[in-house]
C-alpha cells in the first residue's frame, strides 16, 4: 500500500487505477484484489465494528496516526485500534521477552513496567504469554498506560487465556493491529507485528529471552529503526538469559534499574499521580523511608517500627527503590540503602 500511495498519490487514485497500472507497482495478486473492489461483507463488518464505543480505524493521513510509525521504513497503512488513542502520543518503552518465561522473569517484567509507568512512560508490548502479559499487567496495576500490539484482527483475542487482560487493556489502555477483522492467529503475523511494537517506542527492553525468542526480532528491528535497545542480564546457566546476554554483547545497554534506561535515553521522567492506592513515585514519600533505612542493613520488621508503615506497604515501596537503584536487598530479608 505504501508503494501504491507513493506512486499514485491517494487512495482514490489507487482504486481508480487500471489493473495494469497496479501490476506495474505491486504483485499481480494484490493488483487483482484491489481492482476487484472492496469486499461488501468485509465493509459491513468494519462499519458495524466502528459503531462500537472505543473502536477506531486510522490511516496514514489521520492526525492520530503515530508519527513514530510514519518514520519507519514500512508503516502499516491501516491501524485498527480499540481504546485510548491519546496513548499513542506518550513517551513509550517496549517491554518484551520470552513466552516461556521463568517466574523471576515475569516478576522483573511486571516490576519494571510498573516502575516505568509511575514515571509517565507508556508500556508497549505484544499481549503474548510470559513477559508481554506481565509487562501489561505491571502497567495496569499502577494505573499506568499500556499499548498492546496484536497479531490478529481486533475481534479475536489471542491467546485465549488473556481474554480478561485484553478487556482490561481495551478499557484502560489501547489495543492496535494492522490486520483486518477476522484475521486469525498465524505464525507469520507475529514477526510482522514486531516492527510496530518497536516502531511505537523510543526504546526496547528485553527482559528475558532464549536464543530462539521472537523478542530478539523486536530488538533487531528496534536497532534498525534507530531505537535504543536494553537487556536485563541473568544467570550464565539459564537458557532464558542467553538471548539477553547476546544482545548485550552486540551493544545493548545492560539494565539493572529504570535509572539505567532514563540515563541512556536522556529522558527526564515525569511521575504521574497514583490512580490506585499503591507505591508513590520517588520524592517526598520515599525520602523519609530512605532516612529510616540509614546506611546499615536493616530488617523489614525494624524498618516497620522506625517508619510506622505496614510490612506490606514497605515491601512495595522498597521494590520501587530497588528498581531505581537506591536500595539493595540482602540475604536474610534485610535491606540496605546504596544511594
Amino acid at each position: 500500500m505504501c508503494r501504491l500511495l507513493a506512486a499514485l498519490g491517494s487512495p482514490e487514485q489507487i482504486y481508480s487505477a487500471s489493473r495494469q497500472q497496479l501490476r506495474d507497482i505491486v504483485p499481480d495478486a494484490v493488483a487483482s484484489a484491489i481492482a476487484s473492489g472492496p469486499d461488501p461483507e468485509q465493509q459491513a463488518m468494519i462499519s458495524a465494528w466502528l459503531l462500537q464505543p472505543g473502536n477506531h480505524l486510522l490511516t496514514l493521513a489521520d492526525a492520530c496516526y503515530p508519527q513514530s510509525l510514519l518514520d519507519i521504513p514500512n508503516p502499516p497503512p491501516l491501524l485498527y485500534a480499540k481504546g485510548r488513542l491519546e496513548l499513542l502520543k506518550m513517551p513509550s518503552i517496549a517491554v518484551v521477552g520470552s513466552r516461556n518465561a521463568s517466574p523471576q522473569g515475569e516478576k522483573n517484567a511486571e516490576d519494571f513496567a510498573a516502575a516505568l509507568s509511575r514515571q509517565g512512560v507508556c508500556i508497549v508490548s505484544g499481549m503474548a504469554l510470559g513477559i508481554d502479559g506481565a509487562a501489561h499487567k505491571g502497567a495496569l496495576q499502577v494505573g499506568g498506560a499500556t499499548v498492546a500490539v496484536v497479531g490478529t484482527g481486533l475481534d479475536i483475542v489471542y491467546p485465549a487465556r488473556h481474554r480478561a487482560l485484553a478487556h482490561q487493556i481495551a478499557e484502560q489502555g489501547l489495543i492496535i493491529s494492522e490486520f483486518a477483522l477476522g484475521t486469525p492467529s498465524r505464525a507469520q503475523n507475529f514477526p510482522r507485528r514486531n516492527r510496530i511494537i518497536s516502531g511505537l517506542s523510543q526504546g526496547c527492553l528485553v527482559v528475558e529471552a532464549s536464543l530462539q525468542s521472537g523478542s530478539l526480532i523486536t530488538a533487531r528491528l528496534a536497532a534498525e529503526q534507530g531505537r535504543e535497545v536494553f537487556a536485563i542480564p541473568g544467570s550464565i546457566h539459564s537458557p532464558h538469559a542467553k538471548g539477553c546476554h547476546q544482545l548485550i554483547k552486540q551493544g545493548a545497554k545492560l539494565v539493572e534499574s529504570t535509572q539505567d534506561i532514563f540515563e541512556e535515553m536522556k529522558m527526564f521522567p515525569k511521575p504521574i499521580p497514583d490512580a490506585i492506592d499503591t507505591v508513590q513515585p520517588a520524592g517526598s514519600v520515599h525520602d523519609p523511608l530512605l532516612e529510616a533505612l540509614g546506611y546499615d542493613p536493616v530488617s523489614l520488621d525494624t524498618l516497620a517500627a522506625r517508619s510506622g508503615l505496614t510490612t506490606e506497604r514497605l515491601s512495595a515501596m522498597l521494590l520501587v527503590l530497588e528498581l531505581e537503584g537506591k536500595v539493595t536487598s540482602l540475604p536474610g530479608g534485610r535491606f540496605q540503602r546504596i544511594a
